[in-house]
């Protein structure tokens, strides 16, 4: 994966594996309201961190190695 993860990226895999998160017309909506970086679900999708088709997103294998090694394993299990 060549795609640099950000802060905010690592806070929207919390929210996609806290189950807060839906994918609705290529938007990624966190509790209901559109995510405030527009570009962050579509980033995560290609650099293979969250599965997302119509409802609600998911993490990848890959995304929840990556919580894991973050430390944030509490997250990684949904």
């Amino acid at each position: 994966m060549d795609t640099t993860i950000t802060p905010r990226d690592r806070a929207v895999l919390r929210a996609v594996a806290d189950g807060r998160c839906v994918y609705a017309a290529g938007t990624l909506l966190v509790d209901g309201i559109g995510c405030c970086d527009q570009f962050a679900g579509p980033r995560l999708v290609r650099a293979g961190l969250i599965a997302a088709g119509v409802g609600p997103a998911r993490l990848t294998a890959a995304g929840r190695a990556l919580l894991v090694a973050d430390g944030s394993a509490r997250h990684a299990a949904a």
